[in-house]
């Protein structure tokens, strides 16, 4: 298909996305109209309708500024959010359309912070020339009869078409003014499929100490939405072969260091990037808990790589140091406490099934075992079963099947104790008031102690009923006293 034919076929698409959306647009667009103002669909939004992706957040720009803005807007809208207002965006909810209208930028850049000096402009060139990259740099003009002509001043169909992205400007002038958007070039190569003009990997490679400057806060937003990408491998490869990763994400480029004890991949890297893939391929829906884990799962190697007398490799208790620099660097990132203790634990646990039988299938578990597997991983345990499965990736397809059918038994085991017992909330028989008047005790640190034995032996034991358990309890209570 010749160029000319690709952009009339991804032009055509557009324009029939955009239709679904015609009466939305048409009353928007007669309310800037009859205001004498201007009104054009940009950015993302363009692009995606190219693409065939477009949702019903919507983007727009125009030359009225936001005072005016809200005045138009006010009668027509179902809801406003002025949050943006300082940076010239209203925020419009209509008809479950919510929508950014953002005035012309014409905006300038200290080169030592990413906060620009906000300027409204009065062109839509000069707004769509200060955008990140160009395929982001089209837009369609939008009035009372609904889409009119695409703008496309910089080439960002051609660039679209070619599925790559180029900056507007030099990219050294473009990542000097916003070094998030050098991050945001490895979110777009994982959403979009895109791969990085020349000139742009250039730039990333000598730029990307700068990144530095970013809030942690921005980053964990790139970051989370380059890991809930369609293809977030490819995403991480561009930032760790360009240094981006050395600046935000250290851990995950220092695993080119250590190599696979299998022997099976190039490197541990490569190893967690499959089973990061592998994980994805196990979701029901995206689940960025476990898309964090699988990357990190395997990153306490490279400190705990220990050379062996027969010539082999091992990592011992690599879970152990994993997790805890996890939770370093998430913190670090800013990430809410949930989320750090969701992705340490999975770290922490993914190998603990590796202990569930020997090389033959003997040797499972006992059922105190499986209850404290469950236990452990708490409301976690869907995910700790798919970075469990998504971590083989053995070549052996012996070994493999294996893995796999251990780990069938071991969630059959668990389907049984739970159809006999209440694993999901696997707590003492008896709760505190209970121990208090059995002991006649008041509160405090002795309750702890007797809840916590207590619940040892549930998980050793099984449920106990009333009477076994008070016998229990006043048994462990004496031998206490007596020591």
């Amino acid at each position: 298909m010749s160029d000319s034919a690709a952009d009339l076929e991804l032009l055509a698409g557009a324009v029939a996305a955009l239709r679904r959306h015609d009466s939305l647009l048409r009353e928007l667009g007669a309310v800037f109209a009859d205001a004498g103002h201007d009104l054009y669909l940009v950015g993302g939004s363009v692009r995606d309708a190219l693409l065939g992706r477009l949702g019903t957040d919507l983007d727009f720009t125009t030359d009225a500024r936001p005072a005016q803005m809200q005045k138009l807007l006010r009668g027509w809208a179902d809801a406003l959010w002025d949050t943006g207002i300082e940076f010239g965006t209203l925020g419009v909810g209509k008809d479950g359309h919510r929508l950014e209208i953002t005035t012309y930028r014409a905006d300038s850049y200290d080169q030592v912070s990413r906060n620009p000096e906000v300027q409204f402009g009065d062109t839509l060139e000069g707004d769509l020339v200060r955008r990140d990259f160009t395929v982001n740099a089209m837009a369609v003009r939008i009035t009372a009869d609904g889409i009119g002509e695409l703008h496309d001043p910089l080439n960002g169909l051609a660039a679209l078409r070619s599925r790559v992205l180029d900056t507007p400007s030099a990219p050294e002038v473009s990542f000097g003014d916003d070094p998030l958007r050098m991050l945001r070039a490895a979110r777009f190569v994982s959403q979009l499929g895109f791969g990085v003009a020349p000139r742009v990997l250039t730039a990333l490679t000598e730029m990307a100490p700068q990144l530095g400057r970013i809030t942690a806060e921005r980053v964990a937003a790139e970051l989370d939405k380059l890991l809930l990408g369609d293809d977030p491998v490819a995403g991480i490869d561009l930032m760790v072969q360009t240094g981006l990763g050395d600046v935000v994400l250290p851990e995950v480029g220092a695993m080119r260091m250590a190599i696979d004890e299998h022997h099976q991949h190039k490197d541990v890297y490569w190893h967690s990037l499959t089973v990061l893939k592998q994980a994805i391929d196990l979701e029901e829906s995206p689940d960025l808990v476990l898309r964090w884990a699988a990357l990190l799962h395997d990153i306490g190697k490279p400190s705990t790589r220990r050379h062996e007398p027969d010539g082999g490799v091992s990592f011992h208790h690599h879970e152990v140091v994993g997790a805890k620099m996890s939770r370093k660097r998430m913190r670090a990132l800013k990430y809410s406490k949930q989320m750090v203790d969701d992705v340490s634990q999975l770290v922490y646990l993914h190998l603990r099934f590796h202990g569930y039988a020997d090389g033959s299938g003997t040797g499972r578990w006992t059922d105190s075992a499986v209850r404290r597997y469950v236990a452990d991983a708490g409301p976690l345990l869907s995910q700790l079963h798919k970075l469990v499965r998504a971590d083989c990736t053995t070549r052996n397809k012996r070994r493999a099947a294996r893995l796999q059918a251990n780990y069938d038994d071991l969630e059959r085991r668990i389907a049984e104790l739970a159809a006999r017992e209440d694993l999901q909330r696997v707590r003492p028989d008896l709760d505190g008031n209970e121990i208090m008047r059995l002991l006649d005790i008041p509160a405090g640190p002795e309750v702890g102690e007797a809840w916590r034995y207590l619940k040892e032996l549930r998980l050793d034991r099984g449920p106990l009923d009333h009477d076994e358990a008070v016998d229990e309890l006043l048994a462990w209570w004496n031998a206490r006293q007596n020591t």
